[in-house]
């Protein structure tokens, strides 16, 4: 970059008997609007490259506890159970809050 820089400011300059040694650019810049954009896409696209890895591990956890409940005999879950199971388990592990405990007063059939 520096060399075409160099060249074809030479051929410019070189009308008014100016020899150029060298030329680097010293500061580039975009413009702001233009700055601003680049930025906001940059930030979404670490935004969903994270919740990506945030939603793989989630899964990954989730079919790990699954396996563990059911080798290990701990509770039976049919499968309306086990789909709400997981849906509670993924909102956790993927929320952007903390989790907040609830207390069940019910049971899902009734």
């Amino acid at each position: 970059m520096s060399h075409k820089l160099e060249a074809e400011l030479q051929e410019r300059l070189g009308k008014a008997g100016v020899r150029v040694v060298e030329a680097r650019i010293a500061h580039l810049a975009y413009a702001p609007e233009i700055a601003e954009a680049m930025l906001r896409r940059q930030q979404a696209t670490a935004v969903v490259a994270a919740r990506y890895k945030i939603v793989e591990g989630a899964v990954g956890m989730v079919e790990i506890a699954l396996e563990k409940l059911k080798s290990q005999n701990v509770v039976a879950l049919d499968e309306e159970r086990k789909a709400a199971m997981v849906s509670n388990l993924l909102v956790v592990l993927c929320g952007e809050t903390n989790a907040q405990p609830v207390v069940n007063t019910g049971t899902l059939y009734h």
